[in-house]
């Protein structure tokens, strides 16, 4: 059963008004997609996302049979399991993402794997990001309609041939990037709208996680109502710019990057990366798409070997620090 069937089917027999997100880590933000997308284009569905264990103390009231659950784990992290137990019995029909069989795939009714960003092999159209999208724009189609549905199709059928050449533009820079950064304690990723979670994961996931560095993730729309006041020469900071409605709450983050940062100030141009070979109607929803796997696969791993960290296993792959 391919995912336009399934949400077919899942309509067809459910009134469906709200969708939630439930992940945990890096997975709940390659939710981020798919919910933003529905946030901004949905009329009548309504779009949450939580993580895991929050949706397990807290559960919402309005989780009923109404309610289609989206719950993404990799191996089944036991909060995530415990999420999809309690969707269930709420009522909800859940869908599991997934890339090992677990737990979670016995628990939903529903099942979809994918492939891990992190893989060079994977193809970033099947990925969680990636197909929680796809499921939030077919979902729409098939409750309200969505008159770009065809524009994103063949945004999704290019998607991994635009990675591709993306990755091989910025393996240089991200090489210059990581030799600055190499010995910073602390590197801040700024990024806001539709690109947001990808500095999320960026900074969560690939440089404090696999690398052990600090990394504060500043919404863009927020670096002028505090931040901002930390800003010096010596500040490593990472800004990602966006395609899109919000692109010029980060055009202004990065004038003043610009005018007050010093030589570690690195700025992420998405349009650098080929997001102008989609459609200009469903682009900006693809944002995270390309920037998650870049940062994940090109400028972590580029940092991972100026540093001597081996993101792998978490330790020195040198004796000493550089």
């Amino acid at each position: 059963m391919n995912i336009n069937q399934m949400i077919k089917g899942i309509t067809s027999e459910r009134d469906i008004k709200h969708i939630v997100w439930i992940a945990a880590g890096g997975s709940n933000g390659g939710n981020y997609p798919g919910h933003y997308f529905l946030d901004h284009e949905a009329k009548r569905i309504y779009s949450h996302m939580y993580t895991s264990n929050e949706f397990v103390y807290a559960v919402p009231e309005y989780v009923d049979e109404g309610t289609l659950a989206i719950i993404v784990s990799m191996r089944g992290t036991p909060e995530t399991c415990k999420a999809a137990q309690i969707a269930q019995i709420k009522g909800a029909v859940t869908i599991a993402l997934y890339v090992e069989e677990s737990e979670l795939t016995r628990i939903c009714n529903f099942k979809i794997k994918y492939e891990s960003i992190m893989f060079d092999e994977s193809d970033q159209s099947k990925t969680n990001a990636a197909i929680g999208l796809r499921i939030a724009v077919d979902i729409l189609n098939e409750i309200e309609g969505y008159p770009y549905y065809e524009q994103a199709m063949k945004a999704f059928d290019i998607l991994n041939g635009v990675y591709e050449k993306a990755k091989k533009r910025s393996f240089s820079l991200a090489k210059k990037w990581a030799e600055l950064n190499k010995n910073e304690q602390v590197i801040s990723v700024l990024a806001s709208g539709p690109s947001y979670a990808a500095g999320y994961i960026f900074s969560i996931c690939n440089i404090m996680e696999m690398l052990q560095i600090a990394s504060p993730t500043i919404n863009c729309c927020e670096f002028f109502h505090g931040p901002f006041e930390i800003l010096d020469e010596k500040n490593s900071m990472f800004l990602l710019i966006s395609e899109g409605r919000t692109r010029e709450l980060d055009l202004r983050v990065y004038g003043f990057l610009k005018k007050h940062g010093g030589e570690k100030v690195y700025i992420l141009d998405i349009k650098e990366l080929g997001i102008s070979d989609f459609d200009e109607s469903v682009r900006e929803y693809f944002n995270h798409l390309l920037f998650a796997p870049i940062l994940n696969n090109v400028y972590m791993k580029a940092l991972s070997e100026s540093t001597g960290i081996d993101y792998r296993t978490r330790k020195y792959m040198l004796k000493e620090k550089y």
